[in-house]
């Protein structure tokens, strides 16, 4: 009978954890979307002790035994990259404690589903309670990270999302962003000002506005087999590659919000049902961070979705649903969608004022892990940034200011960053398909997105988390990250 070796063992015990995972990730789904609010303490519990039960089985004295042994062993370049990917989770895991597990993870859903009724009641002082608990534990964990790897608590959370980004780099990628964003931003904001635009004119009832949504997701590849499109009180993209779940919120007042929201998710989903299913429910299957998660939704929103030759195939689906009103001339349809107008919404933001949300949240988030700020110096500070950044004041408007997002209701401190270094990504990738396929535009005005895709799939999606961030952006377009493409490409849009 042949001996199982201790990588083969490991591929069973993270297959294991991947079906938990997954179990977790759509009851996660379900709260947020179709859950009644009297099941909310009791689904908190149930997560809690999923994740309870997901860390005693990864940090069980016999995975790192197995994980030394595997070391040892004659294995491919796949396996080794799986092996690397399941000793990172090992490690991240071993850092904490069973009970601060369970305590964040109760903390989180508490916070997120009270923020449902506190942020349209503007309710900052209901909000804040819950959070400083969530920040207290976000802290020990930050603590316990940063003691082991020897770096500051921020950069011990931003590798969880971001492996091998630092503060330091970030401060050097963002200070390069901040010479040249703001007056990028005056000068289209300026440039713009010399034209008129029709808004469109609603209502645009829920039910048509999701029928757009589907007709979109449909022409941009989504696999309605493995997924489906629902309503919650933020757009997120859950499951699991096999069962992709998407949201996004109706207003019916205005359109384009809850259109582009859905085209962005798409391509955090486009990039879940394309992962690798040959290593399915191993390490290496999963996407690589979430910087390139977010440059695959900023590709389809804001490289593809508001280009030119995109908007152009998209208006006879619009004009299909609500008529033929003078906002969707062909003309006016694309400046609205190209309009650069500073808000207080980020998921509603056009691209070039959105790094400065991204840049307010990364300077408050960073400052209040490492101790130097408490949740109550939030607001002040949030108002005096978007002043700062979009001339826009939040003062004793928290529901538009520092309680619009979740991000932070259940700790994902060090995730903000993921968005900005997305757009970058996002731009330097469409760089490279446009030198790689020639005919691109037109094919995009046809409505003929297969090479595109394709080229993604060859380059970003097939690969999983096989290679470390770097390696991938390398590989699929020559360099490194070079902020230089998107600074190219905000000049060439919108100047």
């Amino acid at each position: 009978m042949q001996k199982t070796s201790a990588y083969q063992s490991l591929v069973k015990t993270f297959q294991r954890l991947s079906r938990f995972s997954h179990l977790s990730s759509i009851a996660s789904w379900d709260m947020f979307t179709m859950m009644p609010p009297g099941g909310s303490a009791a689904r908190g519990e149930a997560l809690a002790e999923m994740s309870v039960l997901q860390h005693q089985i990864l940090t069980d004295k016999k995975v790192g035994d197995l994980l030394a042994a595997a070391a040892g062993e004659d294995l491919n370049d796949v396996e080794q990259a799986n092996l690397r990917e399941m000793t990172r989770q090992y490690q991240q895991a071993t850092l904490l404690p069973e009970s601060l597990v369970e305590a964040k993870s109760l903390a989180g859903s508490r916070c997120e589903h009270a923020w449902r009724t506190q942020r349209p009641a503007n309710d900052w002082q209901g909000f804040s309670a819950n959070l400083k608990e969530v920040v207290k534990l976000s802290r020990e964990e930050a603590r316990l990270r940063a003691e082991a790897k020897g770096c500051t608590p921020y950069d011990a959370l931003l590798d969880i999302f971001e492996p091998d980004m630092t503060s330091a780099r970030l401060d050097v990628l963002f200070g390069d962003m901040k010479t040249w964003l703001p007056d990028l931003l005056a000068s289209a904001v300026e440039k713009q000002a010399q034209r008129s635009f029709v808004p469109p004119q609603g209502p645009f009832p829920t039910a048509t506005q999701r029928e757009l949504g589907l007709e979109a997701m449909k022409m941009l590849g989504f696999d309605f087999n493995g997924g489906r499109l629902d309503v919650s009180a933020h757009p997120f993209c859950g499951g699991v590659p096999e069962d992709v779940r998407i949201t996004t919120r109706y207003d019916e007042d205005e359109l384009l919000s809850a259109l582009f929201g859905v085209i962005h998710e798409t391509g955090h989903a486009r990039y879940e049902q394309n992962l690798p299913r040959a290593w399915a429910g191993q390490p290496i299957a999963l996407a690589r961070s979430t910087a390139i998660h977010e440059s695959q939704s900023l590709f389809f929103e804001m490289q593809l979705g508001r280009s030119e030759a995109f908007l152009k195939y998209l208006l006879p689906a619009v004009h299909a649903r609500f008529g033929s009103q003078a906002a969707f001339s062909e003309e006016n349809f694309i400046a609205w969608n190209q309009r650069v107008k500073p808000g207080y919404i980020r998921v509603d933001a056009d691209e070039v004022s959105y790094p400065a949300h991204v840049v307010l949240r990364y300077e408050i988030e960073r400052a209040l892990i490492n101790g130097e700020i408490e949740v109550d110096d939030i607001p002040a500070l949030w108002d005096e940034k978007m002043q700062a950044w979009l001339g826009l004041s939040t003062k004793d408007n928290y529901r538009n200011g520092c309680m619009q997002d979740i991000h932070w209701t259940d700790g994902g401190f060090g995730y903000f960053p993921s968005y900005t270094l997305g757009a970058m990504y996002a731009a330097q990738l469409f760089h490279a398909a446009k030198t790689a396929l020639p005919g691109l535009q037109s094919s995009i005005a046809e409505g003929d997105f297969s090479a595109l895709f394709e080229w993604l799939r060859q380059n970003i999606w097939q690969h999983g988390s096989r290679f470390s961030t770097s390696q991938l952006i390398t590989q699929a377009t020559g360099e490194d990250l070079n902020i230089r493409y998107f600074r190219e490409h905000l000049t060439s849009r919108y100047l």
